[in-house]
Order: C-alpha cells, then sequence, then structure tokens
C-alpha cells in the first residue's frame, strides 16, 4: 500500500480517536453509546497499521465532539489514545485521553451481589486503584477488579 492512501475518508467534523489498541475500537463505540441516532457517519478502522503501536484502531465520529468526560471514559480501555476534534477538515484539539481517579455510572460492577447490580436506584461509583494494569475497586462492595472483568 502506498503511504499517501487513505484508508477511510477524511472527516469534515467531528472526532477522531487514534492509537487504539487493535481490537477494542468497537468497545469506543460501545463506551461513547454510539448509534443509529448519531447524525453522520461512524468509522471504525480495525487493525490498521501503526509505527507505534504494531498494530491499532481508529474510530472516526461525524458531527460530535466528545466532551471531555466522554474522553476520559476511552482510557478505560485505550489508556494512549489520541483524540483530534476536527473542524472544516482541520484538527483544531489534539488531546490525550486521561484515566480519573474517580469513575461513575460509566461501567458495571461484576459483583452480583452488589448493591448497584439491585433494583436500588443507585449509580455506580469506581476507584481506580491502579492504572496501569487497570485495576479498580467498587465504592459500596469494595471489590477490586480487573480490565478483564469490566462490563459497559
Amino acid at each position: 500500500m502506498n503511504e499517501k492512501e487513505l484508508l477511510v475518508r477524511k472527516i469534515e467534523n467531528g472526532t477522531v480517536i487514534d492509537h487504539i489498541p487493535s481490537g477494542k475500537g468497537l468497545k469506543v463505540v460501545e463506551i461513547l453509546k454510539v448509534g443509529k441516532d448519531q447524525d453522520g457517519s461512524v468509522i471504525v478502522l480495525i487493525n490498521a497499521p501503526s509505527k507505534k503501536l504494531g498494530r491499532k484502531d481508529v474510530v472516526k465520529i461525524e458531527n460530535r465532539e466528545l466532551t471531555k468526560e466522554e474522553t476520559n471514559k476511552i482510557a478505560l480501555i485505550a489508556p494512549n489514545a489520541t483524540i483530534n476534534i476536527i473542524k472544516d477538515w482541520e484538527v483544531v484539539e489534539k488531546r490525550k485521553v486521561s484515566l480519573p481517579e474517580i469513575l461513575e455510572g460509566i461501567i458495571k460492577c461484576p459483583n452480583s451481589n452488589c448493591i448497584t447490580n439491585s433494583n436500588e436506584p443507585i449509580t455506580t461509583k469506581f476507584v481506580v486503584e491502579k492504572k496501569i494494569p487497570l485495576k479498580l475497586r467498587c465504592w459500596y462492595c469494595e471489590r477490586v477488579f480487573s480490565e478483564n472483568e469490566i462490563t459497559i
């Protein structure tokens, strides 16, 4: 493939999420709750060549600018991702994801006995114990979980 060839087209306005670990692009789409209500295309490039990672995924979302909170949710599964905000075909803002110290309402507690998994109206809350490898502690049941146990 010629280096000047584009794998997918550019977007006029929206967000490009780059440097997602290979195989995690669809999870990013799930975290952001991108669906049929989306105004514009959603492009998910899976297993693309990357000088930095070897292989990577890329997500392009037209006509949607991610908030910093949404950006930080991505850090759960792609701690080294880069967010590019696009306006009029140009990158106007570039930022790295950052995992907050406390995560609220983003993921479900894997402990089936946790009060957040009952019919009580309680928002899940986790403390980030360790970023790499990811370890989260549930605010309510106090159990510690790793990345592969997390469900969104």
